[in-house]
């Protein structure tokens, strides 16, 4: 359901995992809006600047860009010390890497989990006071319902939605949103699934108010495309 949106548009929106993907996607649709972005690679470092120059030549007011590894600890605090305030957080970085579980090695699991849910969960922590009005959190269809050959992933997932709904009790104040997408051309699917620029336009929508959505509820990519 589409309502008027009732919320200020942002001023400065942080999104990590920024260089490909839904994150440049979703960064070139607040470009087109004027608004100035603070942007995150881990190691796409040539990518991060090609999406921080389009986002130039799109419009936005400015585009930082920085390194951020989300199972390092001190990237997390070194990047936290640099940020100053900004409207909205939008943690998309993630890591994606299917198999049968027995056949996954604990670097394998330890990556997803360390990436999509402590990492963004320490990073919210550091950043958290210096975000003005919401954080958006990109879980996916995998955290609502379970996949073969996806159990680390779909639990970092779920417990990205749980870690989600837990900070709208604890700070209510905030807009605290999940957006699941389902399957996204992404280079983590082979390309295959819907365009990541539709999903950078429903995380822009939700931001702008555009769902009828309660404090720490989720956003559902599919559903709203009619997938």
């Amino acid at each position: 359901i589409r309502l008027q949106s009732t919320m200020p548009i942002p001023q400065t929106i942080l999104i990590t995992g920024a260089s490909r993907g839904i994150g440049r996607e979703t960064a070139y649709c607040f470009a087109e809006e004027g608004h100035a972005l603070i942007l995150t690679y881990n190691m796409g470092k040539k990518e991060g600047e090609e999406t921080q120059k389009e986002c130039m030549k799109k419009g936005a007011t400015s585009v930082e860009l920085f390194s951020l590894d989300l199972t390092s600890d001190k990237s997390i605090r070194a990047l936290s010390m640099k940020i100053k305030k900004v409207d909205w957080l939008i943690n998309n970085a993630g890591v994606f890497l299917p198999k049968i579980f027995n056949d996954a090695t604990h670097e394998e699991i330890k990556s997803q989990l360390r990436t999509n849910l402590e990492g963004t969960i320490k990073f919210t922590h550091a950043i958290l006071p210096n975000v003005k009005t919401g954080i958006i959190n990109v879980a996916s269809a995998a955290g609502k319902e379970a996949y073969p050959r996806m159990a680390a992933y779909c639990a970092s997932k779920f417990g990205l939605r749980g870690f989600t709904q837990g900070m709208a009790l604890d700070y209510p104040r905030m807009k605290w949103y999940v957006v699941n997408p389902g399957l996204t051309a992404t280079r983590m699917t082979d390309f295959q699934g819907v365009h990541p620029h539709q999903v950078g336009e429903i995380i822009r929508d939700t931001i702008h108010g555009k769902y009828k959505v309660p404090n720490g509820g989720d956003v559902d990519v599919e559903e709203i495309l009619g997938e």
